[in-house]
């Protein structure tokens, strides 16, 4: 996935449901969602934005929007979740992950419009999450939250993610899983066209 090429992204797609049962799409950003990806966070509470970022921003600054929208870019991803909301695909949540080859860890941050949060669209996005970090090849994968963040934390703890100090900051705390995705599962996209690709690198292994 690394090797990712604009007009590809879209392969790397999923399909998830919310706790209701509606359709939550699941894809990288593109160059298109600039403006609703910066309402998105403008639309985000105060307390959601301080969440995220570990501050108190507005929105995004022009940088660190750049940033969002390089997907692949030193081995980092942003994807959105969208649904269909009065006829207009909406951005309901957004996570940005990178991958460390050298220590095979994957390492994200994510957050849900406010409006949404009870729908189970966080759980949905970190169990995806955890496909992708599988397909990338990493060992593990980890967040980090303020301890404060209750909303979070209980997220985690609930997820399987097990608690440590940060290494660098007393007000956050670190959780991490190892990545026990089940290759015969192959629960999403990303995962799929890894296998995929494995097979056809190395047809001996199939036969």
């Amino acid at each position: 996935m690394s090797t990712l090429r604009l007009e590809d992204l879209r392969q790397y797609s999923d399909t998830l449901r919310t706790r209701q049962g509606e359709a939550l799409n699941v894809r990288f950003v593109e160059p298109r969602d600039t403006d609703e990806l910066q309402h998105y966070f403008r639309s985000l509470s105060t307390r959601s934005r301080y969440n995220r970022f570990f501050g108190a921003i507005s929105e995004l600054p022009k940088g660190l929007l750049h940033d969002f929208l390089q997907v692949g870019e030193r081995e980092r991803f942003t994807i959105v979740a969208t649904m269909m909301v009065d006829g207009f695909e909406t951005i309901v949540a957004e996570a940005r992950y990178a991958f460390h080859a050298e220590t095979a860890t994957l390492e994200f941050g994510l957050s849900v419009d406010d409006r949404w949060h009870g729908h189970g669209i966080a759980t949905a996005l970190l169990k995806n999450l955890e496909c992708r970090a599988a397909a990338l090849g990493a060992e593990h994968i980890f967040g980090d939250t303020l301890r404060s963040n209750e909303t979070m934390v209980s997220l985690a703890r609930k997820s399987g993610f097990a608690f440590v100090n940060h290494p660098d900051d007393w007000k956050l705390v670190r959780f991490d899983k190892e990545i026990t995705v089940a290759p015969k599962n192959i629960p999403c996209a990303s995962w799929r066209l890894a296998a995929l690709s494995r097979q056809a690198d190395s047809p001996s292994a199939s036969a």
